[in-house]
């Protein structure tokens, strides 16, 4: 009965050693080969409520480690490529506006994305023109005190696309490419305020 008492003990370390690792894809699968050693262990000891419980956690184990496999595919994917704001038409709120209109001003309150489907605006600080294609407020939902870091007034009427923060912020958590893409944007705007203060 030897063997059999060191099946159980290998089950017991491997499953031990999970509650160590920091990565979640080894995580998983350290689990999994932990589930399948109980599994083994539990049948050729009769231990039956053991049995069941590591048969029901090995799957489950395996999803969660196919999907992080695949968000870190798709993340992997959308460094390399573009992205287009245009698949999110369906979740946006319209909104027009007139030449001259303000949308917000610096200091207000950062509720909503702006996407400009077409029209051109200008961001009245740092005297810039966004024209269709241009995404408008990201910094602000993302920033600590939810605030507006620049006035945007219109230079033509315009039509905008808007998400609010809720739904901004499940998309982030639920589309890598579209986190990826926020990400981009908001270092690229950084950086632009940085190289406009010092020229």
């Amino acid at each position: 009965m030897l063997w059999i008492d060191l099946i159980g003990y290998l089950a017991a370390v491997l499953m031990f050693t999970t509650f160590f690792m920091k990565k979640m894809i080894p995580l998983r699968a350290l689990g999994a080969s932990a589930n399948v050693t109980f599994v083994i262990y539990a049948a050729l000891t009769h231990v039956y409520p053991l049995l069941i419980l590591h048969a029901a956690l090995f799957p489950l184990n395996i999803t969660r480690m196919i999907q992080m496999m695949n968000l870190v595919k798709k993340v992997k994917e959308a460094s390399k490529g573009d992205f287009s704001m245009e698949f999110l038409a369906p979740y946006m709120k319209k909104d027009s506006r007139k030449k001259g209109d303000v949308i917000f001003n610096k200091g207000d309150e950062a509720d909503k994305m702006y996407y400009l489907q077409n029209g051109t605006v200008r961001l009245k600080e740092m005297n810039v023109t966004l024209q269709k294609g241009e995404v408008i407020g990201e910094i602000g939902i993302f920033s600590r005190n939810k605030t507006r870091t620049a006035t945007v007034v219109c230079e033509t009427d315009v039509d905008f696309l808007t998400l609010n923060e809720s739904q901004i912020l499940q998309l982030y958590y639920q589309n890598p490419k579209f986190g990826y893409y926020l990400v981009q944007l908001i270092i690229q705007r950084l950086l632009s305020n940085v190289n406009s203060k010092k020229s």
